[in-house]
């Protein structure tokens, strides 16, 4: 038979007799959360399955002590939520969900945990802690195999600024001694989400693709960025920590995702996200509007929809499904690595009805739980409007623990860098009356979004010194920034995030030693390293009201007092010896007690007529406690 004919032929049979092709069975590809423990107050526990052909699913549960219910599925068949009922009384282990569809059944597993021991954990933070925040990737590179290029290609460059450097879980966990030693209580890690395993086109420095070394463009929310090192290698550094006394602070991001999530081109639900990559509004960074009373929802829509620079998706929390996710990655990232408080980035920008839903979930759970917000702006009217505590205008209360005290850190810089008169931080403490209770407030000289405070202009080793010394004496609850231990200078960013010298392979010296500082490196670490051990040792300085005693131009007098016991600091913030006398009247302070200095720049000052004299040399201060 000719050739031409046999192709007809095949043709037309083909078209009589359709040829079977068997139906597929669904996929698994994803599910969030991977775990949840017993007698947990959130149940049941809503779990976000991701992959192909679930579009007429349901679950089934292979195991004792598990219910399925409450199916839905999105629209494309990729994404499917089910509802998981865990029966207190059941034991802990693996469970085998089955996804069944039409066109077949597929696995998951989803893992019982046990309850984690609150010994130790879920400690909270409030003034007797001093918290140390630490950029995984540039502290202390601990494993040089999660630098291999085959992980992911072209990532990995400590001559580029924003390439991942190194640093990882294991070298954090090998300096967790040396931060005891140095006096800190706790720890802050920026995002130590998974992030894009490739260089990021979409946001670029120096028109050149950049990576997300920094943590904030996650990918998935419940894994870990493997340059940083495994699930295992997190647990590690958590427990060791935990072991030293220290505790640990996760950074998290409620408010947007990377860009190159999977949930930006295929949401799990049509409003996951507040528009999409194709439309959607730039944020303006208006916060203002939010508490203005006169501001319409328009004025404010940018703010909380809109996607930062105009790149990173904006999650929306008003879907209900959304906000589920969210709250329960908060509450799986603590409850099953036993963390002791939240940083959670970009505040404002999220509605504050959800953070009261937020708040009120975390501490149903973990009550001891400290949440802490970033709200980057220096007016303390409009940080005020943001904290816990208070139900304003709209009747929200957040009830958040703390946030930072952006408006203090601003006034630091400008008397103790800049040479600015010292009364700008009295005046900023004097809108403490604002806040239900400013003693909660997180207190700062910098962070990873900012010029470093010797890089300002002005700025020196005595300035710093003193701005260390107010930091750790006043109220609030106070964070040190990597490398201020030793003045390590630093622009705006990416400059400001420097690897910190030692920490990695090939460094000339190793700051986090003594001899390998200089000496201008060992004077500002001494200095920091006493009022860290001071403020352990003094009571009054954790939590002690805080008591104006004298303010000139550039003189500072203040107290400290418990029900048992006063400290006074005074500070010369100028270039010139200084002399003044002050009553003490409201102190514990007593006519004939001797003070001491116990940073040793004074000798004794007596208590007289109800007050004390003293004179302090150029750019100095003293913190006096009875002999």
């Amino acid at each position: 038979m000719p050739r031409a004919l046999l192709v007809i032929l095949s043709v037309l049979l083909a078209g009589s007799f359709p040829l079977r092709v068997a139906a597929q069975p669904p996929t698994i590809t994803k599910i969030d959360p991977p775990s949840w423990w017993l007698l947990s107050t959130v149940n049941p526990v809503r779990v976000l399955l991701h992959g192909t052909r679930l579009t007429d699913a349901h679950v089934e549960i292979d195991g004792p002590g598990v219910a399925a219910g409450n199916t839905r599925v999105s629209a494309a068949g990729t994404y499917l939520f089910v509802d998981l009922t865990i029966d207190g009384s059941t034991t802990a282990g693996q469970r085998t969900l089955r996804i069944v569809s039409s066109s077949g059944t597929t696995t998951a597993t989803f893992t019982i945990l046990p309850r984690l021991d609150p010994a130790g954990r879920f400690q909270g933070l409030g003034p007797d802690d001093v918290i140390y925040l630490a950029m995984p990737d540039r502290l202390m590179d601990g494993d040089a195999s999660n630098n291999d290029p085959s992980i992911s290609p072209g990532l990995y460059d400590r001559s580029k600024p924003r390439y991942y450097h190194g640093g990882d879980f294991k070298g954090i966990t090998s300096k967790l001694p040396y931060l005891k030693d140095l006096g800190v209580t706790a720890v802050w890690l920026n995002p130590w989400y998974d992030n894009v395993n490739h260089l990021n086109q979409k946001e670029t420095y120096d028109h050149q693709p950049i990576t997300d070394y920094h943590g904030y463009g996650a990918v998935d929310f419940y894994g870990v960025e493997e340059h940083f090192g495994s699930t295992a290698d997190l647990q590690a550094l958590v427990s060791s920590a935990h072991a030293l006394g220290l505790k640990v602070v996760q950074d998290q991001v409620a408010n947007h995702t990377g860009p190159y999530h999977t949930w930006v081109d295929d949401p799990p639900t049509p409003t996951w996200f507040n528009g999409t990559a194709a439309h959607h509004v730039a944020n303006t960074w208006q916060v203002w509007t939010l508490q203005d009373p006169h501001a319409t929802a328009q004025e404010q829509r940018a703010t909380l929809e809109g996607w930062f620079i105009d790149i990173l998706p904006d999650l929306n929390q008003q879907d209900d499904e959304t906000a589920r996710y969210i709250i329960q990655n908060a509450l799986w990232w603590t409850g099953t690595l036993g963390l002791d408080a939240i940083r959670q980035d970009t505040w404002p920008y999220v509605p504050r009805v959800f953070w009261q839903r937020w708040m009120t979930a975390l501490k149903r759970e973990f009550p001891h739980l400290t949440a802490v917000g970033e709200l980057f702006d220096e007016d303390p009217a409009l940080v005020s409007f943001f904290v816990g505590g208070a139900s304003r205008f709209d009747g929200v209360d957040t009830k958040v623990d703390s946030l930072f005290d952006f408006p203090l850190m601003g006034a630091i810089r400008q008397v103790f860098a800049k040479g600015g008169p010292i009364r700008a931080v009295v005046q900023v403490l004097a809108h403490d009356h604002l806040y239900p209770d400013a003693s909660k407030l997180t207190t700062f000289l910098g962070n990873h979004d900012m010029t470093r405070f010797m890089s300002e202009p002005g700025a020196t080793t005595a300035g710093l010194e003193l701005a260390q010394t107010f930091l750790l004496t006043t109220r609030g609850v106070p964070q040190v920034y990597y490398g201020d231990e030793i003045g390590l200078p630093g622009g705006g960013d990416p400059d400001n995030r420097r690897d910190m010298p030692g920490g990695f392979p090939g460094d000339p010296r190793d700051a986090f030693t003594s001899a390998g500082r200089t000496p201008q490196e060992e004077h500002i670490f001494q200095h920091l390293r006493t009022l860290l051990h001071l403020r352990q040792a003094l009571e009054p300085l954790r939590r002690g009201a805080l008591q104006q005693l004298y303010v000139a131009d550039q003189q500072y007098m203040y107290a400290r007092t418990t029900p048992t016991a006063s400290v006074l600091v005074a500070i010369n913030n100028d270039a010139s010896p200084a002399s003044w006398s002050t009553p003490v009247a409201g102190t514990r302070l007593q006519n004939g007690a001797s003070l001491v200095d116990r940073l040793g720049v004074v000798g004794p000052v007596t208590v007289s007529g109800g007050g004390v004299s003293l004179t302090l040399p150029p750019r100095s201060a003293a913190i006096l406690t009875v002999q």
